[in-house]
């Protein structure tokens, strides 16, 4: 069984749908969790993991902001003084065909989905080196692997988080830090709950399983990789897709 207890997890985008659940997850797991949102909107997070016997803290950030980005990691050191697990999941999308996309919506694409992680990954690293270990992992997408039309900035944000995660694995490997990738498919969230129902079932259609994931599927995929029994994994990329994309 996964025994995170007495690690510090930060995890970015917390306030729902799969940041919400990998929260969850790693408190359920013993893992004492600083769940990360935009102006305090991680709250129902921590409330349902405190309620449930679970440990946890609100940590408002906006992680596109480097400054933000500084304080969320320091403020966690000081009042923890370590972080073990980091969980780059923050994103968001602003779809467009590529002929009609704003300069604007690539650089706030980039900005949250991207250079989060590697502000975020940059600010733990040192502290991970001196307590001789740690663990990251990525919130990528299919759509990074495959690409998908109206999603050049999203799918090369989720893209250059698989390039990024294996480029860190190799550089801190020998410090007992490992780097890994998820990399989901489609997922029943707020933004796939707005599919019409006739969609779904096309979609569902398409994938061997038959059905759409779950963030809890996507959880215990990172709940694996933070783990001790994930010791041996880094520069992966573990795809939870229900074999969408082979």
């Amino acid at each position: 069984m996964i025994d995170l207890t007495g690690r510090i997890a930060l995890v970015t985008g917390a306030s729902r749908g799969i940041g919400r659940a990998i929260a969850t997850r790693l408190a359920a797991q013993g893992a004492t969790v600083v769940a990360a949102a935009r102006a305090q909107n991680a709250a129902d997070t921590v409330s349902a993991i405190t309620s449930s016997g679970g440990k946890a803290e609100v940590a408002s950030a906006d992680v596109s902001d480097a400054a933000a980005v500084d304080a969320l990691v320091g403020g966690t050191l000081e009042r923890h003084g370590r972080i073990d697990i980091l969980v780059n999941n923050a994103g968001i999308a602003k779809d467009q065909l590529m002929l009609r996309m704003k300069r604007d919506d690539w650089d706030q694409v980039i900005a949250t989905n991207l250079t989060a992680a590697f502000a975020l990954t940059q600010a733990v690293l040192k502290p991970m080196i001196r307590q001789k270990g740690g663990r990251i992992v990525c919130i990528s997408s299919v759509v990074g692997q495959s690409g998908n039309a109206g999603q050049a900035n999203y799918a090369a944000s989720k893209a250059g988080l698989i390039g990024f995660a294996k480029a860190v694995a190799q550089e801190v490997a020998s410090r007992n830090i490992t780097v890994n990738v998820v990399a989901p498919g489609l997922i029943e969230t707020d933004m796939t709950r707005a599919i019409t129902d006739n969609a779904r079932e096309d979609w569902a259609a398409r994938i061997p399983l038959k059905r759409l994931g779950t963030p809890e599927d996507i959880a215990a995929a990172v709940c694996f990789l933070a783990s001790d029994e994930a010791a041996y994994i880094t520069g992966q990329v573990l795809a939870v897709n229900g074999g969408m994309y082979m």
